[in-house]
């Protein structure tokens, strides 16, 4: 996320997903959020050229694409823009697979889970806070007077 005159910037998104509809459903449930969507890729090829020339803040990326999957696509994209946050949207849910998968990424969401995670992790890789939680100091009252 990017820092200009002391105002931050919402997080640049690039969706890569080889589903229009995909694509479609995370706009809108990105819609209403303090995220920018700079950018869509229907491959792997198309994502890296993406990431290049747009020069996102997150990718959300999917596994199983036409001409190179996620896993090629995340390998190559560490390479040419390492400080770039990715986070494989995915059908694939299975234990070895997300331990896998965390060797190129900083973050996982599978798709019938989009609803209640994605927003979440995005704001937590975008270093978007919440309202501040209440005080749990462990200083007794005591202590404080």
């Amino acid at each position: 996320m990017a820092i200009r005159a002391g105002v931050r910037l919402s997080a640049r998104i690039l969706i890569v997903d080889d589903h229009l509809a995909v694509r479609t459903t995370i706009r809108s449930l990105l819609d209403g959020h303090p995220f920018r969507i700079c950018g869509e890729a229907r491959d792997g090829k198309e994502a890296i050229e993406k990431v290049i020339e747009l020069k996102p803040d997150i990718i959300l990326l999917d596994i199983n694409m036409p001409v190179m999957n996620g896993i090629q696509t995340a390998y190559e994209m560490r390479r040419i823009a390492p400080f770039t946050k990715i986070v494989f949207f995915t059908v694939h849910d299975s234990p070895q697979l997300v331990s896998a998968m965390r060797v190129f990424s900083n973050d996982f969401v599978s798709k019938s889970a989009a609803g209640t995670e994605l927003i979440p992790t995005l704001n937590r890789l975008a270093g978007i806070t919440g309202d501040k939680p209440p005080d749990r100091s462990t200083k007794s009252p005591r202590a404080a007077a």
